[in-house]
């Protein structure tokens, strides 16, 4: 029997399993990272033990720390919640040979279901229909080519192991995917610790599919129903509905018991997903399966009453499932909207830095999952994801009225997030039919007036007053200006004598003007530079890879022209809005 749970995971699943261990009256210990050292997982916790600093590869991925935080904390069980190690074949069979229960599928089971391009196979032998792609994995960039000129872009790049959109890249031309191939594996290694690559067919315009699945150990299986994550931006899901209003009802069922038939026959055992391309005429093609807890679990939740991670407990505490399909009921409608730490208007670029003032919505039909709190730091360690508000109702029009509610609710101040967009969302009429698809979101639409709230500023009238004070900083003595409103001070105290605004901090970062400045668009890690000073390129060459919240991002040349002053190199860590190169 499981009775004290380490959790290997942070944020907002760290809390979701953490209150899912108290409601079996488990205890739950924290697994934290030094950046991590005040979260609100950390502060709730019965126990809280660190496993290093920051970066992933050092803590949330590393097996040996969290094995020994198990042992020292006196742990029976270890649950990883999703990414880092969830779906890892080794750290699940590391657990099992320290004699704790890997919350999650078996070894063997991840084992055979590591490689996303073997599991296409294997799932085909049962039945299910696929997207083509390349046969197995990539061997390196010649076979990689070798595949493309047979299946035709454009294709899609997509990783082996882990999830999350991380190390997808498309390619429509050979370029294009050489190009490509190099990112993918670098984020796929530094998210998952492995960067092995296959190819899929790129399929336009098709709705994003997935079922559910509970199975126990002993074969006996049961869906709740699917979820509809069609509404992406660089193949991630951003928002998440159940059920989909892309599907009818017999299709609805005829993919749902398809795949939990097929999961059953393959092996497939605890908790699941079978994710599918479905195309406009209802015809449905298996892309993967997600052998963990999904980022969108809640959806589910809402419409069947099924606590989800209390299921993946049980079952990996040897239990039988105990119920069958006809027990499963589905009622009404909800929506997942994610409030990532990114600024829609600028492409949803990662915005990592301190929230200041953060209010969830409450009220009947809406649930919040968060792993934060005002003052709060999202860090460019790890995703974005703040938090997930859920929406239920008893049809899909109530569910969007209560959306609309909780969002123009939920105040998140000090960084760029999503809601804006997902209020925009809510207004644009594809979304609001149900008509959306996967390419909506990129391809038709506008985002550009979107704007995230600024907190409030003083009013320009208000004067301020200047104050000096002098520190001493190891051994050194500083003079620190400070400007606070005019206001007099206790005790009929005189005021000081200098009124006046405070100086204008200048944004220029080029005095000759910044036509050809490179600069970072976040807080992150240079992990490439593809050009030395002096070397010649073209606009939009690529000159950087920058890595921030576990997705790298392509930094490209602005105009064409000599490289004539670069001032980065792999490994250095840069600021919002540093130079990181001169183009002239």
């Amino acid at each position: 029997m499981i009775g004290r749970v380490l959790i290997a995971n942070r944020g907002e699943i760290a809390v979701r399993i953490l209150r899912a261990c108290r409601s079996m009256g488990l205890e739950a210990v924290v697994a934290y990272s030094e950046a991590d050292a005040e979260s609100r997982a950390v502060l709730m916790a019965d126990e809280a033990i660190c496993i290093g600093p920051a970066e992933s590869a050092r803590s949330y991925l590393s097996a040996a720390s969290l094995i020994s935080a198990a042992l020292v904390s006196g742990c029976d069980a270890i649950h990883p919640g999703y990414g880092f190690l969830s779906e890892d074949d080794g750290f699940a069979e590391m657990t099992r040979a320290h004699d704790l229960t890997f919350i999650g599928p078996s070894a063997e089971v991840l084992e055979r279901f590591a490689s996303k391009a073997g599991t296409r196979e294997l799932l085909a032998a049962h039945g299910l229909p696929m997207v083509p792609g390349s046969a197995g994995m990539l061997r390196d960039d010649a076979h990689a080519l070798e595949e493309a000129e047979r299946l035709g872009f454009p294709l899609l790049i997509k990783p082996s192991a882990g999830g999350g959109g991380k190390g997808m890249r498309m390619a429509r031309t050979s370029r294009e995917l050489q190009q490509a191939l190099t990112v993918c594996r670098s984020e796929a290694r530094a998210a998952f610790g492995d960067d092995s690559l296959y190819l899929e067919k790129w399929l336009d315009r098709t709705r994003h599919v997935e079922v559910q699945v509970i199975i126990d150990s002993y074969g006996h299986g049961v869906h709740l129903g699917e979820r509809d994550c069609s509404v992406q931006r660089r193949h991630q899901k951003i928002i998440e509905e159940a059920p989909s209003p892309a599907i009818d009802d017999p299709t609805r069922t005829e993919l749902a018991e398809s795949a939990v038939r097929a999961a059953v026959a393959a092996g497939y055992r605890n908790v699941g997903t079978l994710e599918f391309l479905v195309d406009g005429e209802g015809n449905y093609f298996f892309i993967e399966i997600n052998a963990r807890i999904q980022v969108e679990h809640p959806v589910t939740e809402m419409l069947s009453g099924v606590d989800i991670v209390a299921e993946q407990i049980r079952l990996a505490g040897g239990e039988e499932l105990g119920y069958g399909q006809d027990a499963v009921r589905l009622r009404g409608h909800a929506i997942e909207f994610r409030i990532n730490a990114e600024d829609p208007a600028r492409g949803f670029m990662p915005g990592p830095g301190r929230i200041v003032d953060y209010r969830e919505p409450t009220g009947f039909g809406v649930r919040v999952d968060s792993g934060y709190r005002a003052g709060s730091a999202i860090s460019q360690y790890y995703d974005n994801l703040i938090a997930k508000l859920i929406v239920w109702g008893r049809d899909r029009g109530e569910a969007l009225d209560r959306a609309r509610r909780a969002l123009a609710d939920y105040t998140i101040t000090g960084i760029p997030t999503t809601i804006p967009f997902h209020m925009a969302t809510l207004g644009y009429p594809a979304f609001a039919s149900g008509g959306y698809d996967t390419a909506t979101v990129e391809h038709d639409m506008d985002l550009g007036g979107i704007a995230h709230p600024v907190p409030p500023q003083l009013p320009e009238e208000e004067e301020l007053v200047e104050r000096a004070m002098t520190v001493e900083v190891g051994g050194r003595r500083f003079v620190v200006k400070t400007w606070a409103p005019d206001v007099a001070p206790p005790g009929g105290g005189r005021r000081p004598p200098i009124r006046r605004r405070p100086p204008k901090l200048s944004r220029s970062i080029d005095p000759e003007g910044s036509e050809g400045v490179v600069t970072a668009p976040m807080q992150g890690t240079i992990v490439k530079v593809h050009h030395r000073a002096g070397e010649s390129v073209n606009a939009g060459d690529p000159l950087f890879i920058l890595e921030a919240m576990k997705m790298e991002n392509e930094i490209r040349a602005p105009a064409a022209g000599d490289i004539v002053d670069l001032r980065v190199q792999p490994g250095d860590k840069v600021a919002n809005g540093q130079v990181l190169a001169i183009v002239r």
